[in-house]
């Protein structure tokens, strides 16, 4: 027993300074505002945080392989619009059209961004602007920049409703947690994604199919997406043609938050739950105390680079300070011998025509 929470300690390393400071927030916003640490508030503030935490999941596994995915926002804004032209055009209902909507997003993530990264090996930061600003475009084409309200009653199960007192998107962001965490930790799967994030090369020529690899991972976060999409348009009860533009950002704020490194090849979703609560919990308490959105997002970007340059002086000896007292020393030339001239010295000093021979 004592060998098994010696390990389960062991392996909270990369992110215990974010578990640290998830506890530490929870604290001090339920002792300034007593109204933050209610059931009530705790289940508002994950039911709120649900899209935000299933597309982390997704974005995940992204970052993990060493890439970057900015169209999820637009993926999920586009599988939210087909879920409603699906609905009110009366072609499925119920289970079925959400089942069609999840796998349109994986298709979307898998055809524009997987294939496109994998089989011709474009910038994944291009191939993933382009998908996004090509999605956005088809949504307001498709919906004509209207709204598409949406009544069926599986949505509203799927996003507002409450199962023995909790609200259904928590049972979501359980469900959805473990299965990232099985594939993680049990599945060869989650093993390729590792091994094509630490090293592209070295995973293709060890046998891993790199190119399926990371189309299967950019077709799980569309799948995310498309999830993320239901879920939003039941909380909203139409589908709109507004693309969340900040969501890519926020997801790679609470993976990267949780300890995942920016250049692949490391990283857990259980570090990704806690980034996602920091982000939750900081944005919740922020609003109760009456605080701006624009300082909100001030605030969550000054964390995010904290973040990402602790994770980068991790790896560099000495810290950041180490670096930046390397980069202003003053460079020393080398020691030269007494009777010993430069190259450039011994250049010039030789006859033009033995030179120029």
């Amino acid at each position: 027993m004592k060998r098994v929470f010696s390990g389960a300690w062991a392996s909270t390393r990369p992110f215990r300074a974010v578990l640290a400071v998830v506890v530490i927030l929870f604290a001090l916003f339920a002792i300034w505002q007593p109204g933050f640490r209610t059931v009530l508030n705790v289940q508002n503030l994950l039911a709120s945080v649900s899209i935000l935490f299933i597309v982390s999941m997704g974005m995940t596994f992204v970052l993990v392989s060493g890439g970057f995915d900015l169209s999820v926002g637009a993926t999920a804004a586009f599988c939210a619009v087909f879920l409603g032209k699906v609905l009110d055009g009366n072609i499925l209902h119920g289970p079925m059209a959400v089942l069609a909507t999840i796998i349109v997003g994986a298709l979307v993530g898998g055809i524009l961004n997987g294939v496109f990264v994998a089989v011709l090996r474009l910038s994944v930061f291009v191939v993933t602007l382009a998908s996004m600003t090509a999605l956005t475009g088809v949504v307001l084409v498709w919906t004509k920049t209207q709204s598409i309200y949406v009544t069926d009653p599986v949505v509203d199960q799927i996003s507002i409703a409450r199962v023995f007192g909790v609200q259904t998107p928590i049972y979501i962001m359980v469900a959805v947690f473990l299965i990232f965490l099985f594939i993680q930790r049990r599945t060869y799967f989650g093993r390729d994604i590792y091994a094509t994030g630490g090293s592209y090369t070295a995973a293709r020529l060890s046998g891993v199919r790199t190119e399926r690899t990371l189309i299967m991972v950019y077709a799980v976060t569309g799948a995310c997406a498309g999830l993320a999409g239901v879920i939003g348009v039941g909380r909203v009860g139409a589908a709109t043609p507004q693309v969340d533009p900040g969501l890519a950002l926020q997801a790679v704020a609470a993976v990267l938050i949780g300890g995942t490194a920016l250049t692949g090849g490391a990283g857990s979703v259980v570090g990704t739950v806690f980034g996602c609560l920091f982000i939750g919990i900081l944005q919740n308490g922020l609003n109760m105390m009456g605080v701006e959105s624009s300082w909100q997002y001030v605030v969550t970007g000054v964390i995010l680079l904290l973040s990402v340059l602790g994770n980068r002086s991790s790896g560099r000896r000495g810290g950041v300070f180490a670096g930046l007292k390397k980069a202003f020393r003053r460079q020393t030339p080398l020691p030269v011998a007494p009777n010993s001239a430069t190259p450039a010295a011994e250049a010039a000093s030789e006859p033009e025509s033995e030179v120029l021979s």
